[in-house]
């Protein structure tokens, strides 16, 4: 009993009073061995990202309507900026079913199969209102394996909290493809404090956790830092996912009130607003210039990395991701994160 107790301290990540019930639950009354076993695991979920400090955002592979795919860029390009990532170690890329109708899903899977570097992909299944039945989830995720040419996701995502078929029920869906073997582990995205909450103790009741949160975060959007969900990522081991973590390229400093962006972003990012951020970009610019002339952007996602966030910026060709990539490497100081902590609180505003 005393060796029990001990390793329920060791093992923080798992609330005691939840663990003890499994222990009845699984009649461990002997040498401890199906205890070890239920640690072992949860171990191994919260190492999903391991050796993982930049991923690849996928959206706009094959978005035409938000993101212009077929007109500056296209196929090639997208496979230039593939393989600039391959051969700089990233392994982790996380795309949608949704994402350009599923062209993003089809250029992924083609360029898995060109490689025979392992890598985790991650995907999201959308909750429409209609999609209600009991097998809609199944569905979702056997279209998505056919268009990433896979037999199994590594990380699959609720893509929104979207009613009405509640969190909960999603969750225990999720749980049995896990069960199944479709899927290794379970993720979601822009939800709540409440529904994390939610999706991580149906999981928990399941033998499982909930491996990811992810959500818009960057220097212009760090709600999660006040909303509890930062804090509580942080305490259950679940790693906080930071999406659009340029702002859609505003943080990259090229554009400004005379040039704003076009399409999709330009009510998001209106002249107003791009002028109001103008001090916070100067900033960022001369600290990348103290450290070897690092970018606006690439500091950026250092500073989301500094966070102990994963970054997954996008990229629509070599040049853009091998910009993302001068992010890794080196780290802000904490100075330099104070700084930027405090400028971005007043020009978010």
């Amino acid at each position: 009993m005393v060796s029990i107790l001990c390793l329920i301290v060791l093992y923080r990540n798992i609330m005691a009073r939840d663990l003890i019930k499994r222990i009845v639950e699984y009649n461990i009354l002997n040498n401890g061995q199906e205890l070890d076993m239920m640690l072992s695991s949860q171990k191994k979920e919260n190492d999903f990202f391991s050796n993982i400090d930049m991923g690849v955002g996928t959206w706009a592979w094959g978005d035409r309507l938000y993101w212009g795919y077929g007109d500056a860029y296209g196929e090639p390009e997208i496979r230039e900026a593939f393989f600039e990532c391959i051969s700089n170690g990233i392994t982790f890329f996380d795309t949608a079913e949704v994402y350009g109708q599923g062209k993003s899903e089809i250029l992924l899977g083609k360029l898995i199969k060109t490689i025979n570097t392992p890598l985790k992909i991650a995907t999201k299944m959308m909750p429409f209102p209609w999609r209600i039945s009991s097998h809609s989830l199944k569905k979702a995720l056997t279209a998505s394996l056919k268009r990433l040419g896979l037999s199994k996701i590594d990380l699959y995502q609720m893509h929104w909290p979207l009613k009405p078929v509640p969190v909960t029920e999603w969750m225990n869906r999720m749980a049995d493809l896990v069960e199944e073997g479709l899927v290794t582990a379970v993720g979601v995205s822009n939800y709540n404090l409440g529904q994390i909450i939610s999706a991580h103790e149906v999981l928990r009741k399941r033998g499982l956790a909930l491996t990811s949160v992810q959500l818009e975060y960057h220097l212009l959007d760090r709600r999660v830092e006040t909303n509890g969900i930062m804090d509580y990522c942080r305490e259950q081991g679940i790693k906080l996912i930071a999406y659009s973590p340029l702002a859609s390229g505003v943080l990259t400093g090229k554009y400004s009130e005379k040039t704003p962006p076009r399409g999709g972003r330009a009510s998001q990012y209106n002249r107003s607003r791009l002028e109001r951020i103008q001090p916070l970009l100067r900033t960022m610019i001369r600290i990348g210039n103290e450290h070897g002339g690092k970018t606006a952007g690439q500091v950026a996602l250092n500073w989301i990395m500094c966070k102990g966030a994963l970054p997954i910026p996008g990229a629509k060709n070599i040049d853009q991701m091998a910009q993302n990539l001068g992010a890794r490497g080196w780290q802000l100081d904490e100075s330099e994160i104070g700084m930027l902590d405090e400028i971005s609180r007043k020009v978010a505003q």
